[in-house]
């Protein structure tokens, strides 16, 4: 006997279903049970910007972009957004948005820009020095 898993409260299975949010997905189901995004392992910082491609405004019908793509590409199309701010709006664990938008980005629907590495800054020593050679002019 085969227990329904989706069923409203009360029913058999309704550990699947939460009275206020409705039935509920596990995140592997969003992702496909992906756990990286993309074949390229690209890793998407908290604070990466995401801009919805200009060519992608407009998705028409494309079946192959889920429900979870088209929130984050529904956020994306007000305002340049960070990856956290993404998944604050679309109410998803952080993991499965870097999922979802990495197959957003091997579509060509949004591009990252990535925050400069920390390595890669000036040091604060020198800035500091360019300030005062700066003010003595």
């Amino acid at each position: 006997m085969t227990e329904d898993r989706t069923g409203p409260p009360g029913q058999p299975g309704s550990q699947w279903y939460d009275d206020e949010a409705g039935p509920l997905v596990r995140p592997y189901a969003m992702t496909g049970g992906r756990t990286k995004p993309g074949p390229t392992g690209v890793r998407f910082d908290l604070i990466a910007l995401v801009t919805l491609h200009t060519g992608a405004m407009d998705i028409g019908d494309d079946t192959s972009l889920g429900p979870e793509h088209l929130a984050l590409i529904d956020l994306c199309r007000a305002e340049t957004q960070s990856v956290a701010e993404l998944a604050a709006g679309a109410d998803l664990p952080v993991g499965v948005v870097r999922v979802l938008l990495g197959d957003l980005l091997e579509l060509g629907r949004v591009t990252v820009s990535r925050p400069v590495p920390p390595a890669q800054l000036p040091d604060e020593r020198i800035l500091r020095e360019v300030i005062e050679g700066l003010r003595a002019l």
